[in-house]
């Protein structure tokens, strides 16, 4: 016996000294320190000398080149690796990392680890090492998802590193770690002081560790090759140990004296059966006959032992490996793995996971569909119908007043192609609402380009017609020549046709040169909100193409032209009086409305393109209260006007026509009355003006009555008409001439007296020399005469066109037809004088 303390030097020098001073030997028990054993192993082949250890687990010695005469009874640090990989498989881990030391030991089990998992399915995703301050490759193995960590670590780092981990927050339900389990009791209790960890944090995150270590006696009850039971045998040991420390390795010392004894044994019969002049007696490190008899025979030994099944494979015990998990602030045996058998057993499930189930061996990512609630889509559809049915019940009413004068000055044709237009955008909430959970993606991808289209074919329906309508009335009342102007429905069809047809060429070329795709767009992962260890990963459908923003910029671009111009006309007509075809107020409060949602609606619909339901409420709400308001700003004023007083709107609001001043009831069509009342709109100063003329009128005719009687009575006052009447009978007639006018072409009669003044009073005609009173014309005598035959011509030619006498009647006109506003003057009643 020697003991060389670990030393290299003295484990070497009493190794030589008892080979060269001692008897022979013929084998070599024992070497606990891996240094010394390693050496003393490497040199045993000049000795044919076979060596046995009872507690080297080093890797090192398993290269069989090198220490090809080298045997354990206790498993090798690299048996735990086969044990390792039969948990990941039980547990279907197919994903780990592994976190090393930074020593030799360690660094060898991970290599050997590496090639045991290498073709069995299993991802080594990250491989750490450390050599004092773990707590970076720990950030670094969350940092690649690794949940399930294999540690090689001494006790003194296995405290930083689970520290460490309680920082990272790696521990728990979602993470597990697989450690060496060869450390002693209450391990963290000598190094919990060299770390800046909180006992109890420690221990949060130490909770669920599974360790791995060879069993250090089997837990069967079956007798050993000693004719004792594993547990007899510990009994035994406790007993004679006393209160000596005890070794985890007495029982595989136990097993390698058997172990011993059966290769000497199984050599002496070899010896025996082979050679019988021949014994063991006769061994020699230059006999390398007896010393292969004596290898072969240790590797070919398998008996029952206290350690379990004996058997060796190139050298190496196939012994048990235990697996204990920390439960509770202690180390609890859960289960073992058996070398010889390839067999795992887990001891009655007792392996308690920090969750439901077992951790996973990365974040499983889930994907979800973030699709459209069902409540919600099933409430806006509700809604979509309802405003629908509002639009069904103005086409109703449109279609069955279209004869009455109201509906008939607001083009009923047009009308009807407004509330085509807000049913084609409502139709499209339908489509908006439909995604990967109602249909496939070869269906969706055809909605994409559907809902646009008729979505856009809607607006420019609704609002070109309701421009349309409009624009007649600005050509009408901006006609500066007022000229007769006839502008059919046909032609405002036309219009609206134009401005569809530029909608479907950007449509079309949309389509043929970029088209509308199904794009999936990945958002960042979410936990689970049942609790599961899994994350959710969001993905949305979009319809989208390469080009996106140009396109959608070529769409709004036109659509805000058809606004700006839609809120010219109706700034152009703000001042129309009829109200029947007043529409600009509510086409102001309709573009304002739609402007403003549209603006309000494409913002807070791109904020919210990654929540679905909030996204599709935004754009419905949007597309309902446009349309909603639309319609109701066109056609309530009008429903709730034919209700209470049907023809004040069709009257100007400036100037009520009496009852002897209405015309009669037109006849033509829409387009006809719409001119019409343009004139008359037109004709609103003139109609002023003839007022005036006629109160002047009046008060001439009082004037010309008094002269009248003036000339029957005293003739000598005719210097006095001549003086200051001969410019009012003028006015008279030029009045006369004015008043019974029509659409400015019955001012001729003044025109011809601006032409052709009459002559001046005491102007003489240049031809009439002759001072003979009787041949002056210009004689009182003369005018007296005239004025008795004309005046009385004169007094019936003004006087009807303010209600008198008619020109052919000598009584006053009381039938409102006599009125010159129904019938003119016949010419040989309209008198010129020239003569006066």
């Amino acid at each position: 016996l020697f003991f060389p303390q670990c030393d290299n030097a003295k484990g070497l020098k009493a190794f030589y000294d008892a080979i060269k001073y001692g008897p022979n030997h013929l084998m070599v028990f024992g070497g606990v320190c891996a240094t010394v054993t390693s050496i003393i192993a490497e040199s045993l082949k000049g000795w044919n000398l076979v060596q046995l250890s009872f507690a080297a687990t080093t890797p090192e010695l398993a290269d069989k080149k090198k220490y090809p005469y080298f045997f354990r009874t206790v498993p090798s640090d690299n048996a735990v690796n086969p044990a390792i990989l039969k948990l990941l498989k039980h547990y279907h881990w197919k994903r780990v990392g592994t976190l090393t030391q930074d020593v030799q030991r360690f660094s060898e089990v991970r290599n050997d680890l590496t090639g045991v998992l290498y073709g069995e399915d299993i991802e080594i995703s990250d491989t750490e090492s450390f050599s004092n301050d773990p707590c970076t490759s720990v950030k670094k193995l969350k940092g690649n998802d690794v949940r399930i960590i294999l540690g090689q670590f001494d006790e003194e780092m296995a405290v930083k590193v689970f520290c460490c981990a309680y920082e990272e927050e790696m521990y728990g339900s979602k993470y597990q770690w697989i450690i060496p389990g060869w450390y002693e009791n209450l391990w963290w209790e000598s190094w919990i002081n060299s770390s800046q960890c909180l006992s109890k944090n420690l221990l949060a995150a130490m909770e669920g560790y599974i360790g791995v270590d060879f069993e250090p006696l089997s837990s069967k009850t079956n007798k050993t090759i000693s004719g004792r039971t594993p547990q007899q045998y510990e009994k035994e040991y406790n007993a004679k140990r006393g209160d000596g420390q005890s070794s985890k390795f007495h029982g595989y010392a136990y097993d390698g004296i058997w172990v011993i004894a059966r290769t000497l044994q199984r050599a002496m019969n070899y010896l025996n059966s082979t050679n019988k002049h021949q014994k063991i007696e006769d061994f020699n490190y230059t006999n390398h006959k007896l010393g292969k008899i004596f290898l072969n025979a240790m590797n070919e030994t398998r008996f029952f032992g206290v350690t379990g099944e004996v058997v060796f494979r190139n050298g190496e015990r196939m012994g048990t490996i235990k697996f204990t998990q920390f439960q509770e602030q202690k180390e609890v045996k859960v289960g073992e793995y058996n070398a010889v058998d390839d067999k795992l057993v887990i001891i009655n499930n007792s392996i308690r996971f920090q969750g439901l189930e077992p951790p996973k061996d990365k974040t499983i990512i889930q994907e979800e569909l973030r699709k459209i609630s069902l409540p919600l889509y099933s409430i806006l559809s509700a809604l979509t119908i309802l405003g629908m049915i509002m639009a069904s019940a103005f086409l109703f009413f449109n279609i069955k007043n279209r004869n009455q004068k109201l509906i008939k000055m607001s083009s009923p044709y047009m009308n009807n192609l407004i509330i085509l237009g807000g049913m084609l955008s409502y139709a499209s909430i339908f489509l908006f609402g439909l995604d990967g959970s109602f249909v496939s993606e070869k269906t969706f991808e055809t909605l994409c380009t559907v809902r646009t289209w008729i979505l856009t074919v809607g607006y420019t329906t609704a609002f070109g017609a309701m421009f349309a309508k409009t624009w007649r009335v600005h050509a009408i009342f901006k006609n500066v020549k007022m000229k007769k102007k006839i502008i059919k429905d046909q032609k405002l069809l036309g219009i609206v046709g134009g401005m569809l047809l530029i909608d479907l060429c950007i449509l079309i070329c949309w389509q043929v040169v970029d088209p509308l795709r199904r794009t999936v767009e990945k958002y960042n992962m979410e936990p689970d909100p049942a609790g599961r260890d899994i994350s959710i990963r969001p993905i949305l459908e979009h319809c989208e193409n390469t080009h996106m923003t140009i396109w959608l910029g070529i769409v709004y671009a036109y659509k805000g032209l058809l606004m700006l111009f839609g809120c010219f006309l109706a700034w152009e007509t703000r001042n129309v009086s009829i109200p029947a075809l007043n529409d600009s107020k509510y086409i102001g409060m309709s573009v304002y409305n739609v402007g403003i949602m549209c603006i309000i609606g494409a913002a807070v619909s791109f904020l919210t393109r990654d929540q679905p339901n909030v996204q599709f409420c935004i754009v419905a709400l949007v597309i309902i209260f446009c349309s909603t308001i639309t319609l109701c700003l066109v056609f309530v004023p009008k429903l709730i006007t034919l209700r209470t007083n049907p023809d004040a709107a069709t009257q100007n609001r400036r100037f009520q026509f009496t009852q002897n001043q209405k015309k009669e009831d037109s006849k033509t069509s829409t387009s006809v009355t719409s001119v019409n009342q343009a004139s008359t709109s037109r004709l609103e100063g003139l109609q002023s003006e003839n007022h005036r003329l006629r109160m002047k009128i009046t008060e001439l005719d009082k004037d010309l009555e008094e002269v009248t009687m003036q000339l029957q009575d005293t003739p000598e006052k005719t210097t006095y008409i001549k003086q200051n009447h001969y410019q009012d009978l003028n006015d008279i007639l030029s009045i006369r001439n004015f008043t019974d006018s029509k659409d400015g072409e019955k001012a001729i009669l003044k025109n011809h007296l601006d032409q052709n003044p009459p002559a001046q009073w005491g102007s003489s005609d240049p031809s009439r020399t002759s001072k003979d009173p009787i041949e002056d014309i210009n004689s009182p005598e003369h005018i007296q005469r005239r004025l008795s035959l004309q005046l009385p011509i004169l007094h019936h030619a003004y006087l009807p066109s303010i209600g008198g006498v008619d020109a052919s009647c000598a009584s006053p006109c009381v039938s409102p037809s006599a009125s010159p506003r129904h019938r003119h003057v016949p010419p040989s009643f309209r008198v010129m004088v020239s003569g006066l």
